[in-house]
């Protein structure tokens, strides 16, 4: 008996490596894996730059430049998923990194503050167009059994890079300078370019029909993906439960520095210690879920995890350290089963002619929940400095609870 635990142990832990065996998904995920290498080292000498323009004003400056990626999200996705339906997707994927590249170049001559917000906003503008397109090539190009595995594979390397990428990043900013570490980040696009350059073009190219090709009416495109995104009853479940999420991921982002200074009086260090395991918890449920029982719904998942974020961030304010800690690392659990379904289930639920649309349409709301929850988020820190967290776990349940009464008949639709 101890034997196979064991063996199924060892199975759940590799098993998410199966996806590798596809060549083509073996290079788009090392590109994607450099390229958010890369990501660190621009958000990393963001930071630094910002503090050196003013530092005094720095906290300002990086919350006015997260607000610009978003909104270049928001309104460059939808676009930029009609263009992977109808356009040669490999085109889309190696030009957009050779652009950002020449992008991140400019950043080590920055000299004013507006500077860094048409430089990021155009940064992201091409982040938009290539994430969607990432998206909809995956469930073209790899086995359906092990689809679920390449989504985790991806979602977990994204979470790890999240807390080891600034930590890199910080020590080659110690050794070659703040603006200088933006010229490593260039040449983690221009590698990543070259692996996708490598890969052949019809292998991406799957998936997008003719009639896709020779539509001209890009808006009504766009229109047909939001259409297609919120006529679906299990996608807009999924959707609800992603802005839950976000409910609750804007509450840790922004309040959880306040916490640590004000509320326990701890250094930055325990700030860091705190969202490493916040990270560490999203990287393992991302990680293992796509290896585990495959009998169970995608609701579990959903449901499960919106109700985990609530529950954990609504203890934050009365919980030493320690216990912070086991709460963050159950609420980044959380987050990973809360919004890592609806990748998945686009694939399954949307015709491959039409995923591009829908991934970029998805795209752009998934952000527009983070645009709307980080001002609540401010507020409810702002106002109610000792409840910041219990305020926002109990409108997180309430939301959850919501949406589970509201989408209870769709449920019993969504399964592996």
């Amino acid at each position: 008996m101890s034997e196979i635990r064991k063996r199924t142990t060892l199975q759940i832990l590799t098993e998410p490596f199966q996806a590798l065996k596809n060549k083509v998904f073996a290079k788009l995920y090392l590109a994607q894996t450099i390229s958010l290498i890369g990501d660190a080292f621009t958000w990393v000498g963001l930071a630094l730059l910002a503090y050196q323009l003013d530092k005094n004003r720095s906290p300002s400056i990086l919350a006015t430049a997260l607000t610009l990626r978003v909104t270049a999200f928001i309104i460059f996705s939808p676009f930029a998923g009609v263009l992977a339906d109808k356009v040669d997707r490999k085109k889309i994927l190696y030009v957009t990194h050779f652009i950002r590249m020449a992008i991140v170049c400019c950043l080590p001559f920055i000299s004013a503050e507006w500077h860094i917000y048409v430089l990021v906003f155009l940064l992201n503008v091409f982040n938009a167009f290539f994430t969607p397109t990432y998206r909809a090539v995956i469930p073209q190009i790899i086995e359906g059994k092990y689809y679920r595995e390449a989504v985790g594979l991806s979602t977990a390397t994204y979470q790890l890079l999240g807390i080891l990428g600034p930590a890199l990043a910080g020590i080659m900013a110690i050794w070659l300078g703040a603006r200088e570490i933006f010229f490593v980040d260039a040449v983690s696009f221009i590698v990543a370019a070259f692996l996708i350059l490598a890969i052949p073009r019809q292998e991406l190219q799957k998936g997008v029909t003719a009639e896709a090709q020779q539509s001209h009416n890009t808006w009504a495109d766009v229109i047909k993906g939001i259409r297609l995104l919120f006529g679906n009853k299990i996608l807009r479940f999924a959707l609800s439960i992603e802005f839950v999420s976000a409910i609750a991921g804007a509450m840790i982002l922004v309040n959880t520095i306040s916490h640590i200074k004000n509320g326990l009086h701890l250094d930055n260090k325990y700030y860091g210690w705190v969202m490493a395991a916040f990270g560490i918890g999203a990287a393992i449920a991302a990680f293992v879920s796509g290896s585990l029982d495959k009998s169970k719904t995608r609701a579990v998942s959903l449901i499960s995890g919106s109700l985990v974020l609530g529950i954990t961030i609504c203890f934050a304010n009365f919980a030493p350290l320690s216990l912070l800690l086991l709460l963050w690392l159950l609420a980044g659990l959380g987050q990973s089963l809360a919004e890592m379904p609806s990748e998945t289930l686009i694939a399954e639920n949307i015709d491959s002619a039409d995923q591009g649309k829908v991934y970029g349409s998805h795209f752009a709301f998934s952000h527009l929940w983070w645009a709307i929850t980080y001002p609540i988020a401010g507020f409810v820190g702002t106002r109610f400095p000792q409840k910041d967290f219990l305020y926002g776990g109990l409108l997180t349940l309430i939301v959850a609870i919501v949406a589970i009464l509201i989408f209870k008949t769709s449920l019993k639709l969504i399964k592996i």
